[in-house]
């Protein structure tokens, strides 16, 4: 496997490897600056990030913003030369808002999913800021690749595909989910190889037709030096992997909820469904126990997290339910993870990861 560094444009990564955005508060400043130091491409999560300020309850959209700036100064502090990056889902509330407030931070590159970032374009025009969507399937890579090369001229600078086995809310319904999952006894899915390979198909045509080169990388379940190996021998020029740097000294988290990737069996990882009704993976815990057998979870003032949550309807607030987890509430949080959380056997560093994957 020879590695190549991630060149875009006037900005290089040394190492192929992007650390997953997780929010609400696991991917923060202190995680993104680690890897970004080590030479890999650290990504700050705008889900929620001001949620330790003094007025997040009252002014939740101010202090996200606020925090923003002051998680992005952390990260360039601990990496004053490296590549360091937001991620922010389509569906939150307020969307360009924070884009724009992540290119004003400072960030090098902005990475969203969790919907289709059709107007990314727009919103950055000016801006030297790099652009990388995510996608699942080959629909949706050939929608997102056809509507910015009409409306915009332009393609990403990074094409995420993110597959099946990854953390948090998942691009996939339950039907692809069952079609795309490895067996017990595989590492990666064959089926969904070929899906990959598709989209990498669709992105060939389109570097042909706009005469541009457009980096890939593949994220989901990447746990190790094989499956990295799989992933670059798929032609993708990039991994990226969340879950395994979770479990790090560096990781923002608190402890016990570190702790709790480690403790996991392999029947606790689960997919559940978010109040939004996206699929999603997680850890079994009491209250996600609760959520499954139908009980509504009483919760406070809404925090304006994502545009299709109803508070009226929903049967738990997923902001209360990740604050909690990110501050070590174990029992009472939404842990999300990927689909091989259950394998972490201790707490190592940023850079122990990074040497466990990269030859």
């Amino acid at each position: 496997m020879q590695i190549k560094p991630l060149k875009m444009g006037n900005i290089e990564a040394k190492l192929p490897i992007i650390q997953g955005g997780m929010g609400v508060g696991i991917s923060l400043g202190r995680l993104a600056g680690a890897v970004a130091k080590e030479g890999g491409i650290g990504v700050i999560s705008a889900a929620q990030i001001g949620y330790q300020e003094p007025d997040f309850d009252r002014n939740t959209k101010e202090a996200n913003l606020r925090a923003i700036g002051k998680e992005y100064a952390r990260a360039r502090a601990l990496a004053p030369d490296g590549v360091i990056g937001f991620n922010i889902m389509v569906a939150m509330r307020d969307y360009e808002d924070y884009v724009r407030a992540a290119i004003e931070a400072g960030a090098d590159i902005i990475i969203s999913g969790a919907g289709l970032p059709v107007d990314l374009p727009k919103i950055a025009k000016g801006a030297q800021v790099k652009l990388a969507p995510i996608v699942s399937t080959a629909k949706s890579a050939k929608v997102i690749l056809k509507y910015w090369d009409k409306k915009y001229k332009r393609m990403p600078d990074l094409l995420i595909i993110e597959g099946p086995c990854a953390g948090g809310h998942l691009g996939f319904t339950r039907d692809q989910l069952e079609k795309y999952l490895p067996g017990q006894s595989q590492s990666h899915s064959a089926v969904y190889d070929d899906e990959v390979k598709e989209i990498m198909s669709i992105v060939r045509q389109y570097e042909e037709k706009c005469q541009c080169r457009i980096l890939t990388a593949l994220a989901g379940g990447i746990k190790n030096r094989e499956q990295a190996a799989h992933a670059f021998a798929l032609g993708v020029d990039a991994i990226q992997v969340a879950s395994r740097f979770v479990t790090t000294e560096e990781c923002d988290a608190d402890i016990r909820y570190k702790e709790a990737y480690v403790k996991a069996a392999q029947e606790q990882v689960t997919i559940v469904k978010s109040p939004v009704g996206m699929p999603g993976r997680a850890i079994l815990n009491p209250f996600m126990e609760r959520v499954m057998s139908g009980e509504c979870i009483a919760h406070g003032a809404c925090h304006r997290c994502l545009d299709a949550c109803d508070p009226a309807q929903t049967p738990y607030c997923i902001t209360e339910a990740l604050i909690h987890a990110a501050r070590g509430e174990v029992e009472e949080g939404l842990l999300f993870c990927g689909a091989y959380a259950y394998e972490a056997d201790h707490i190592e560093t940023v850079r122990e990861v990074i040497n466990s994957l990269m030859p």
